[in-house]
């Protein structure tokens, strides 16, 4: 055997060593907070405080990713198609929320929204968002929205222009083309955003909790429920809102992984 094949296999074994420790970290890791929390699991999940957590995590992050989408899309196309003055200032404007801190930017949205000029203008559309429901939502939207504008980009960038073209050739008009070739040539794409969008709306909480509170029964969605039970020493309780998440996220990246997975096999076919 030559010194290469010495050295190729050197390097694999090099690569296995940290792919399994970092493996057997993250397992362990989610066996310990299992382990702890499957004996009263099922008793717990019959609170009301917990299923109140989980309803409300369900429906802040549905909602909050409907609307993620709903900006997304048009923002990610118009970013991939065209070239326009300012363009590169336009992209790390809109992924400033996604990069500075979540504490952070959970202040700032506080103060824009404590300001009185503001204030009376939401008050008037019934849309405070200061300790309420509506200021998860918002927390979520301001922190996942370039998150999933990032991704669908790189998914529209990934469809070939060309196509659309031949399409308005046909006779459709540019949302034609846009409906009837793009979204359904960046399906898989769209799918994964919003998966991934949706397990980071699980699990916001730095964001919410500046805007939005943790007040229980009212605010309290799994994450808050996490901190709120830990701080006041009902460990079982804390265990169990965390192990719900994990399960969820598990399930959810099983989904996505499913997705890229059937996308790959479709360009490769």
């Amino acid at each position: 055997m030559s010194k290469n094949n010495y050295k190729d296999i050197l390097f694999k074994i090099y690569i296995f060593i940290f792919i399994s420790i970092f493996m057997i970290f993250i397992i362990l890791t989610i066996f310990v907070v299992f382990q702890k929390s499957f004996s009263n699991l099922a008793s717990i999940i019959m609170d009301k405080e917990i299923q109140f957590a989980i309803k409300l995590t369900l429906y802040t992050s549905t909602i909050s990713t409907i609307i993620c989408l709903i900006f997304a899309v048009p923002i990610a196309y118009g970013l991939a198609r065209y070239d326009f003055f300012g363009k590169m200032i336009i992209n790390s404007v809109i992924q400033i929320s996604n990069s500075i801190p979540p504490i952070a930017a959970g202040i700032a949205l506080l103060m824009l929204f404590s300001t009185k000029q503001v204030e009376d203008i939401i008050n008037r559309l019934g849309l405070d968002p200061v300790f309420s429901v509506k200021g998860i939502i918002l927390a979520n939207f301001f922190i996942n929205a370039p998150y999933m504008i990032r991704i669908l980009k790189g998914t529209f960038e990934d469809v070939n222009p060309k196509l659309e073209f031949v399409g308005r050739t046909l006779g459709c008009s540019v949302w034609g083309s846009f409906f009837k070739i793009t979204i359904p040539l960046a399906k898989n794409g769209l799918i994964s955003a919003i998966i991934i969008t949706w397990i980071n709306a699980l699990g916001e909480f730095g964001t919410a909790l500046m805007l939005a509170g943790a007040i229980r029964m009212k605010t309290e969605t799994l994450p808050v429920a996490i901190f709120l039970n830990l701080s006041a020493g009902n460990l079982d309780k804390a265990l169990a809102a965390a192990t719900i998440l994990i399960i969820i996220s598990i399930i959810c990246l099983f989904a996505f992984e499913c997705v890229q997975k059937c996308s790959t096999k479709k360009v490769n076919y």
